[in-house]
């Protein structure tokens, strides 16, 4: 179900731009729409690769998954190269 769901929200713009076109044939994006979907999309690719390095680990680092410790779970880390 979730995968539905997923596949829902990806498809929601597609269909509104479909609709969008076949209630106005002859029209066609302003130029400022056009303008402001290329900023939201250079935007989008620069907080994506910002995310990525701001949350990479150090290079040749060890991931330790979460482990139970008593009654305690010890959340996932990364350990420094030995």
């Amino acid at each position: 179900m979730p995968y539905l769901v997923e596949m829902l929200l990806f498809l929601l713009p597609f269909a509104a731009y479909g609709l969008w076109r076949r209630l106005n044939p002859r029209t066609q994006p302003s130029t400022i729409l056009l303008i402001l979907a290329g900023v939201g999309v250079v935007l989008m690719v620069g907080g994506a690769f910002w995310y990525g390095v701001s949350r990479g680990s150090a290079p040749g680092s060890t991931y330790v998954p979460a482990q139970l410790e008593g009654e305690r779970i010890a959340p996932g880390h990364t350990e420094p190269p030995r």
